[in-house]
Parts: structure tokens; sequence; C-alpha cells
């Protein structure tokens, strides 16, 4: 399963028919990608599953409908247990960033962590996952996939914050600030973190499907 983020709505692209009766469910062949994009923009559409019974056929229908940009980014933790949290856009977000080319998503993460927050001597501990969302530029509509890791640092020094990356701030935050934290969040950015750091909020039903 698939859930492609547009302005924080899921588009759901699954091999199952039936995932709940609020969704509108379409057979992928039948799918307007852009046009159902331009609807949830409207606020025209909530609920929308986009289905196929072979499961390779879904990350395909992506990479065919939109330019597709992938990205690496961490989920990374001190001694303290505490995350590393950057605030742009007027949200608080993990650090990510581009692929240069012939880069591993592993050394991009790790690069684009250190660029973006200051932050040393990371070490990743696990792959997390694979996260999608429709973002605009230049007048266009592209597809961001971005492959997650969770990161270990024992690095206590200064936090630096990447402005010319619109990045205003770096913190460390424990869990009770990450939960606050997460409210001001995106949904594709709560779904790396475990069920306890997320504080019931309208979306549940569909973050936690």
């Amino acid at each position: 399963m698939y859930k492609v983020f547009v302005k924080d709505i899921p588009i759901i692209l699954t091999t199952e028919k039936n995932i709940g009766k609020q969704y509108t469910a379409i057979p992928l062949r039948l799918a307007r990608f852009k046009k159902l994009i331009k609807k949830i923009n409207n606020g025209e559409l909530i609920y929308v599953n986009l289905y196929h019974k072979n499961a390779e056929k879904l990350e395909q229908f992506l990479r065919k409908k939109l330019p597709f940009v992938e990205a690496a980014g961490g989920l990374v933790y001190n001694q303290k247990k505490e995350i590393l949290f950057i605030y742009r856009n007027d949200r608080w977000d993990l650090p990510k960033g581009h692929i240069d080319k012939g880069e591993s998503y592993e050394a991009a993460a790790i690069r684009e962590v250190e660029e973006e927050t200051g932050v040393k001597g990371l070490e990743v501990k696990r792959f997390i996952s694979k996260t999608y969302h429709v973002f605009k530029r230049n007048g266009k509509f592209k597809i961001k996939a971005t492959f997650w890791y969770e990161m270990y640092t024992e690095y206590d020094g200064e936090l630096v914050p990447q402005s010319n990356e619109g990045i205003k701030k770096v913190k460390w935050k424990n869990f009770e600030k990450s939960q606050k934290a997460l409210t001001k969040s995106y949904e594709n950015i709560k779904l790396l973190f475990p069920k306890e750091y997320l504080i019931s909020h309208p979306n549940d039903r569909i973050t936690q499907m």
C-alpha cells in the first residue's frame, strides 16, 4: 500500500478495492491523477483509493503520471533519546534533501542531516520507510519519494540551521516536546513515529489506517 500525500490528505494506492465505506474506490486504469490532486487541493475530495491487483503496478503508475523526485532524510536520536527537528515553512519537520548523482540513499540522508542541522557523527541504525507527497514547483506538480533512516549520534555541539534552505530553527526535543511538535508537522512525517508519539487529532482515522 502507498499513501501519496496532497496537502496532508493521502491518496491511497492498494491492491484492495474495499478499504472503507468512506473511500471512493477507483480502478488504477481509470484514475485521472492530476484531476484528483486538483479536487483535493480544492477541498472537494478527502478519501480516495486507487486499486490494482498487481502491487508492482502501483508505483509504476506514480512514476508515469508525474515527474518523480527522490530524497533522503533522518529520524535522529541522541544519548538522551531526544529527536532532532527542523522548523521550516511554519512547521516542524525532519531533515531531508535531494540525492546527488551516484550517491546512495544512506549517504544522502547523512549528508542532508549534517548540512541542514550541523549535527555530526551520525550512525544509521535502520531503514524506516519511504514516504510520498505531491508538491508544486514552477507551476507543475511533482511527486517526491523520501527514503527515511533512523539514526543515532552522540553529538552535543551547536545546532546550525541551514538558512539558505529556509530552515529557521533546529532543536532536540524530548518525548513530550516531540508530541507537541508533531501537532504542527506533516502527515507523512507522522507515519515515521511510533504510535505513542501521536496525540489524537482529526486525521487519526486517515494516518493510522
